[in-house]
Formats: C-alpha cells, structure tokens, sequence
C-alpha cells in the first residue's frame, strides 16, 4: 500500500476534424477527438499577463513531446490543467460523419437471427395452413353436405358452436387489456417505422423518447375506439368505466414505477434524473391529452355498429370435458410463449447491450424485420393453439389467446435476469433497482403488445370458422 503513486488527467488534447467540400469552397467539422494526458507542467515564464510553460509549448502537438513526465498526486503540489486544439483534414463526408460510430460488425448475427425466426414462422405457417386447407376445410365440407338418409354427428370444434362466444371472465378488463395493446402496437410500429426512414437520428439525443411519448398520447385515440367497440361486441353498456380504465390502468403503473425510480436517482443526486419540470409536463400531456382523446375514441367506438357473431350462444354453458395435458392452460402458456419470445431474442441482446453497455444502436431495419416476424409468430401460434383447443370442446379461449402469446414476456423478463447476472457488473442496490425496474416496464409492454396480437389473431379465427359452417 505505501507504494501505491496516484496520477491525474491535467491536460486534454483536442483533435477537430474537417472536411472541405470543393463545390462550396467551405468546411464542416465531422469528427472529433479528446486524448487525456497526465503532464507535470514545468513554469518557463511566471507573469499574470504572459504565463508560459516548458512543457505545453504553442505550435508544437503535446501528445508528440518527448520525455512528458506524468502529474503525480502529492500533498502541497501545484496542478495545472490545460488544453490544445489541433485541426486536421479528413475524407470524411458531411453525411457519413456518423458511420465511425454506427458501423455494425455483426450483421452476420443479424442474419442468423433473422433466418432462425424465419424458420419458425415457416414452421408455424405450415401447421396453420394445415389446419386451413386440410382439416378445416375438410370438416366444413362435411358439416355442409346434408344427407336427407343420416343425421349428420357433430365432432370437434363445432360441439362448441352455441358457447364459444359465451362472454369471459372479465369481460372489461380484457376490453382495457385489448385497447391498450393497440396502442402500444401502434406506438412501437410507427415509432420504428420512423427511425427506419431516417427521421430520428442519433445527433438529436431524446428524439427516439420524445417521438415515443408523444406517439403514445395521441395513440389514446385508438386505445379507446379498440375497447369501447370491443365492449360494445361483448354487449356491455357501461363504456364509460371501461374507458376509465383504459386511460389509467397501464399509464398508472408505468408512471408510478417510472417515478419511483426516478426518486431513487434524485436521491443519489444524479445528473441522470427527470427534471421534475419534465415530470409536470409529461402528466401534463398524459391528462390534458391522451385521457381525453381516450374517451372520445371509445365513444366512436361504441357508437360505431358492430358485426354480429356468426352463430348464437345458449343460455345454458355447456360442461367442458376432461382435457388432455397438452390443453392445460399453464402448458398452452409456456409452449405458446417461447416461440414469440425465440423469433427476438438475439436482437434483444442488441438492445439491451446498447442500452446498458453505453452503445449505439441504429440497425433499425433489421429491428423492423424482426418486429414483423414477431407479429405473425404471435398471430400464428396464438391460432394454432386456439384451434387444438376448440377441438377439444373447450371454448373459453378469450383469456387464453391473450396469455399463451402474451406469456413470451415472461421469457423475457428471464432473458432480463440472465443478462444481469452475466453480463452486467452491476453492484449498487439503486442500480439494480433501476435495471429490474426499468426491465419490468419493458416486460409488461411486451406481455400487453405480444397478448393483445394473439388475442386478435384469434378473434379473426374463430369469426372464420364459424362464419364459414351451416348451423342446424
């Protein structure tokens, strides 16, 4: 320990770098560049109107001097910081000033991810198809011949026929669950359509979260038209509380999180923290624009006349058979979760690494590919499993829909931890707080988009078949 010799950054070397454009006869800087050096500055000349130094000569680079001793840390030492600025031209062009700083050296990961979740989709557009063309159609055109010598036996899926639009449990929270889907949907897909054209780049620090919140609040105009015609499908009549809800349920959790962990930072006194300006102003927009809009959506979409289910519902709930493992609604869950979640998971590495690691992150075409087979995996697994189930003369398939695509989010909140532990160093309570914190939000948005796609995906299944047989 009493070896031990403490040195200090006193001196940074300023690189500015230039490109002349030839048409114009002008120059714009594209690139700059800091060295810290540790120099112990030697006085060539005292004076208060002309103080001169031996080792920070004008005209000379200091990086280049031979024989720099370093700036030791001693009690009672003098240290003098300084600076240089040296000018240097560059090929470099006005509009690739950011390509040392984007250049993605892994794009044959990218790729690999992107082939890897095509194959699942494919994989699963096999087995819809399957279902579609073969089993579905097949059983349709059985159910449509009318033998005048038989009775025609009813199998399968349309045994639930006069139950599988018998109202779920819930009914208004699935409504306000639905609705806020829409809108994270909404705001996730022209956000990054967005960042694709080019509109939000990287020089503009807070334009991806500025873009992302102001999206958000506008897109309560379709939370609310989603859940007010949705509640009018399931005949309620109460809209205005489902409309409550959809304003206040996901944005309650997401602020009261947000604002506990920005308490947390305030606390350790972090320049990192929300102004609380900031704050007002974001509640400013969250009650004095998207709440409103949220009402006047559901209020068109209850007011808008909805299409009739293809068949009707009995009084009566039919008994539900005993199911075999593979329907159980914890399985369908599981299995159902993990292929969404398998279609994202090398580009969430990505993201992640950006957001934690201090990385750029600017491949948002793959991002948006990536996003669209996330969509159909969702839509298609969410059908298939729907379909088994039906099958198996189960017809409570609202909530379910919603959960088996849904449940990728817990995967993700897993690969979360994972991440954590291996690849983060992370040893403050307060920064492990905001890590899970701010991981938590992630997840839950994820589990609201990923649910409410297969929620919809089914919704149009299940309207097709139905539509689609004569009913006796």
């Amino acid at each position: 320990m009493k070896d031990q010799r403490y040195f200090i950054y006193n001196h940074l070397n300023f690189k500015v770098k230039y490109h002349k454009d030839p048409d114009t006869d002008s120059a714009l800087v594209v690139g700059f560049e800091v060295i810290p050096l540790s120099i112990s500055h030697k006085y060539s000349i005292w004076n208060d109107n002309n103080t001169r130094l031996k080792t920070c000569k004008p005209g000379t680079n200091t990086v280049q001097q031979p024989g720099i001793v370093p700036q030791e840390i001693e009690s009672g030492t003098e240290i003098v910081f300084t600076y240089d600025v040296s000018f240097e031209s560059s090929d470099i062009k006005w509009a690739s000033r950011w390509d040392t700083y984007l250049l993605m050296s892994d794009n044959q990961i990218h790729w690999f991810s992107i082939i890897n979740s095509l194959i699942i989709v494919l994989f699963l557009s096999g087995m819809v198809a399957m279902i579609m063309m073969k089993t579905l159609y097949r059983d349709i055109a059985n159910y449509n011949q009318l033998d005048q010598d038989e009775v025609h036996e009813e199998t399968g899926w349309k045994l639930v026929h006069a139950d599988v639009f018998r109202l779920p449990n819930n009914y208004s929270l699935l409504c306000v669950y639905v609705g806020t889907g829409v809108q994270v949907f909404g705001m996730t897909f022209v956000t990054i359509a967005f960042a694709l054209l080019g509109f939000l780049s990287p020089s503009n620090r807070g334009g991806l979260m500025t873009v992302m919140v102001f999206l958000w609040v506008f897109m309560g105009l379709l939370a609310g038209y989603s859940s007010g015609h949705l509640h009018k499908m399931l005949k309620g009549t109460d809209w205005k509380k489902t409309s409550l809800k959809t304003a206040f349920m996901f944005p309650s959790v997401l602020f009261t999180t947000f604002f506990i962990l920005n308490a947390l930072i305030w606390g350790e006194k972090s320049s990192g923290a929300v102004p609380f300006g900031t704050m007002l102003v974001i509640v400013l927009l969250w009650f004095g624009i998207s709440v409103p809009l949220v009402f006047l959506g559901s209020y068109l979409g209850f007011k808008t006349p909805v299409k009739e289910n293809p068949v009707k519902t009995n009084k009566i709930p039919r008994p539900i058979p005993l199911q075999p493992w593979y329907i159980n609604p914890l399985f369908a869950m599981l299995f159902g979760g993990i292929l969404p979640f398998a279609a994202v998971f090398i580009e969430l590495f990505f993201i992640l690494t950006s957001v934690w690691l201090n990385q750029f992150y600017y491949i948002f075409g793959f991002l948006f590919i990536v996003f669209v087979i996330l969509l159909i995996t969702c839509a298609e697994i969410s059908i298939v499993l729907c379909y088994f189930q039906l099958c198996n003369e189960d017809y409570r398939w609202w909530w379910r829909s919603y959960l088996t695509s849904g449940a990728s989010a817990l995967y993700l909140f897993l690969y979360c931890i994972f991440y954590f532990c291996v690849k983060l160093e992370i040893t403050k309570l307060v920064s492990a707080i905001l890590y899970f914190g701010y991981m938590f939000i992630i997840s839950y948005a994820f589990f609201i988009l990923t649910g409410t796609i297969g929620f919809c995906a089914c919704f149009w299944f299940v309207q097709k078949i139905y539509s689609s047989v004569k009913i006796d």
